[in-house]
């Protein structure tokens, strides 16, 4: 159903003597028995204002965005429930193959976080210059962006009422450096940016950045944690004639053991890296690019170490780990970061 033009629900009566009671009532026990107007004991009357849309449910962003040109894509996706949790994937592609991604979710006691939500919901529905349900921000529009522009869909889930309301609109930047300057194509584009902007900076705060901030887009060839051809350290396979450059063939035969085809690669425009560490002792452990960074002079390669909590026991076996991508071309020299290092949860890397 959709709430555009619609005055939100308004109020309803409890009667009974114990309506007292069901005022004192907290969370989404109080909020299930106002919207379902259950009656009270002996005929009291309260009167008590129905949850505002979306206050039991919650709010889902997916923002798509080109990166070099368009032949590659960064799409993220937030959701936060109304309980408190949130969680943020990344993922970067690069001619519509994956190439890596990345998932966050609260460092502290999500529930925490539940109040904050509420104080959204409250802007979006009510909040003059916020609200969304307005003509001003109608649903229907379904925008065409231009080729280097980001779709943001902006949607709030109402679980009491089993519906939902929904935005598509255009912008400039990702989640996190969308502004509402840059939206678009109706002027109330700039209420749904700014939305998201509010829902970023309740959970992530205003310091958080994307994990691939800047990066050339770029796919996954393989990747795991054992490669037979037991890479020491990071390479860039790299042509500067056209031609397949020196050692790759010879890797690749020993990582796949003859057994795989080449990968087709456009030497001329196209490049092929691989994040490798040498042996590591234990199961679990893991390597995973992040950033591909065109600099000043050259290109700067950032890839991640991921290895088991403190809490894990993964068992002894020597191994591997490698991630091997293929990226667009980018400028000499390249240089690999030191692989910053990352502990997950046992069973998660």
């Amino acid at each position: 159903m959709q709430w555009l033009g619609r005055a939100l629900p308004g109020h309803r009566e409890l009667r009974g003597k114990c309506s007292s009671s069901l005022l004192r009532l907290g969370g989404l026990v109080a909020l299930g028995l106002v919207f379902l107007g259950l009656s009270g004991c002996d005929g009291e009357t309260v009167t008590l204002p129905e949850p505002r849309f979306a206050q039991v449910g919650q709010i889902q962003i997916q923002v798509r965005s080109p990166l070099a040109e368009g032949t590659g894509v960064l799409e993220e996706s937030f959701s936060w429930r109304s309980e408190g949790p949130w969680v943020l994937a990344e993922r970067v592609s690069f001619e519509g193959r994956p190439g890596s991604e990345t998932v966050r979710r609260p460092v502290l006691n999500p529930g925490d976080l539940a109040p904050e939500y509420s104080s959204l919901i409250q802007q979006l529905n009510d909040a003059v210059g916020l609200r969304l349900f307005t003509p001003e921000t109608p649903q229907e529009l379904e925008p065409e962006c231009g080729d280097l522009q980001s779709v943001v869909v902006f949607t709030l889930r109402d679980e009491l009422r089993g519906e939902e309301a929904r935005w598509v609109r255009c912008a400039e930047g990702s989640f996190f450096t969308a502004t509402p300057g840059g939206a678009g194509p109706d002027p109330g584009a700039s209420r749904i940016v700014t939305a998201m902007q509010l829902a970023r900076f309740f959970t992530l705060g205003d310091q958080a950045g994307s994990s691939y901030l800047g990066t050339v887009p770029f796919r996954t060839l393989d990747r795991g944690d054992d490669s037979p051809a037991r890479p020491t350290d990071p390479v860039a396979f790299r042509s500067t004639d056209g031609l397949v450059p020196p050692g790759w063939e010879d890797f690749w035969e020993r990582h796949t053991g003859g057994s795989e085809p080449l990968p087709q690669v456009a030497w001329d425009r196209e490049m092929i890296l691989l994040a490798a560490q040498g042996p590591r002792p234990e199961a679990g452990d893991s390597i995973q690019f992040r950033r591909i960074l065109p600099i000043d002079q050259g290109t700067r390669v950032e890839f991640v170490r991921r290895v088991p909590g403190d809490f894990c026991s993964p068992a002894s076996r020597e191994s591997y780990p490698f991630h091997l991508i293929l990226a667009p071309r980018t400028a000499a020299p390249l240089e690999f970061s030191d692989p910053v290092v990352e502990r997950v949860p046992c069973g998660g890397g």
